[in-house]
């Protein structure tokens, strides 16, 4: 039976908090695009007529609410969760069919698991096929959507099920210093994830082809040779079956580096708009952002990792939602559960770190191509292709955006 006492208070406390400063924000981003939004910024103004502004307004607006409902559901999902006793019950049953701590803790997140994915769905299709589909993004089919879901659900539960394994071995088997090999194991998956996902993952999901456009190629090779980074290749994918939006991006390391241009950024942007992108992230790999990253969260996950070892023994938080005594796999879920809402007011600093990495790979690609305007180009038509929302409230960037507000980083360029 669920206890109300001071800590499940504090949660709940924690929680509406979290979901206010979310509706607030959305809010406040909202009344700021209503105010501001119906004026073309001036760094805009050679790009931006007022029928794309207002289709930029709308677009941001749909997306905002729709993304704020969408979270607010899922908060309400895992509240119901955590509190109508369906968890002691899960666990109760579990246990009485045996097999043990492992195949018990295997089960039980994978029914859990399954239970959000399902209730995803929905939103999932709406996003896709409503607002994705309104704004004429959308280019995938339903049965490419669901063979994409049902790609991403066998190897979600192919590697969490065999990271959670060894995980609750390492719980039930080692002692107290188990989250150390833990951590340890995390990070190595990490990096691991990192070197197989250009040549394994992203290839079940999309077509990767060397570009065709042979002076393209010589062009970015001479670029990256500038800098002395070699690369295995310079690669098209056809996003444009899925999504008519725009990117491209530097995936890999080791032998595995490669730069992927999306076949709609061809399309769309002029060699040395494409350049001046790639020489952008280059930057990032110039400037040891990714190592950074990995460090910063490394050490934050080595907190969290201590964190869960200190409490998870801890009878209060099992007692609180309704479980007799401490279960391994049950105390995951409920340590998990618990830290949650804290992480969201941690991604000010996450937000802030990542600006700051993208100003200096700007500065960078400034410094490569020997002239700002390819990138400041390219940085405006990529926020026209993919509708981007030229005057965020400065609260709002400044709490969830990982680049700076393009007005921004056009007029530092």
């Amino acid at each position: 039976m669920i206890q109300l006492n001071f800590l499940l208070a504090v949660y709940l406390a924690v929680v509406l908090f979290c979901s206010g400063t979310q509706v607030f924000l959305n809010w406040l981003n909202i009344s700021y695009l209503h105010r501001h939004g119906s004026i073309v910024p001036r760094v805009f103004q050679d790009t931006v007529g007022q029928e794309e502004l207002k289709k930029i307004s709308s677009y941001t607006v749909d997306f905002s609410q729709f993304d704020t409902m969408a979270t607010l559901v899922g908060q309400a999902l895992s509240l119901v969760i955590l509190l109508s006793g369906f968890l002691p019950w899960l666990e109760k049953m579990i246990r009485q069919r045996g097999g043990g701590m492992i195949i018990g803790g295997l089960i039980f997140f994978a029914i859990l698991s399954m239970l959000t994915t399902l209730f995803r769905i929905p939103f999932n299709l709406y996003e896709t096929f409503v607002i994705e589909e309104r704004y004429g993004f959308n280019t995938k089919t339903l049965s490419i959507w669901l063979s994409d879901w049902v790609k991403s659900t066998a190897i979600l539960a192919i590697l969490g099920g065999l990271l959670l394994g060894l995980l609750l071995i390492l719980v039930i088997h080692v002692g107290n210093t188990w989250w150390v090999w833990a951590w340890m194991l995390v990070g190595g998956f990490e990096l691991l994830m990192l070197w197989l996902f250009p040549v394994v993952i992203a290839p079940l999901f999309n077509k990767f082809e060397l570009i065709e456009n042979q002076s393209l190629e010589e062009r970015i090779r001479t670029l990256m040779e500038k800098v002395g980074l070699r690369i295995k290749g310079v690669f098209k994918v056809d996003a444009s079956k899925r999504s008519k939006h725009t990117n491209a991006y530097f995936t890999g390391i080791g032998r595995t580096k490669r730069i992927v241009l999306f076949d709609t950024l061809l399309g769309s942007h002029t060699e040395e708009e494409i350049l001046a992108i790639l020489a952008h992230e280059v930057g990032h790999w110039e400037k040891r952002h990714i190592l950074k990253q990995l460090i910063l969260v490394e050490i934050f996950s080595f907190i969290v990792f201590y964190s869960v070892a200190k409490f998870l023994k801890w009878p209060l938080i099992y007692h609180t939602f309704g479980f007799r005594e401490p279960i391994p796999y049950s105390g995951l879920f409920l340590i998990g559960a618990l830290l949650s809402p804290l992480g969201y007011f941690i991604q000010p600093l996450g937000s802030a770190i990542s600006r700051r990495f993208e100003r200096e790979a700007d500065d960078f690609a400034k410094e490569l191509m020997e002239m700002a305007e390819p990138m400041r180009s390219a940085l405006k038509r990529l926020a026209t292709d993919n509708l981007a929302n030229l005057t965020p409230h400065p609260l709002y960037a400044w709490f969830y955006y990982s680049h700076p507000p393009l007005v921004e980083r056009i007029s530092r360029l």
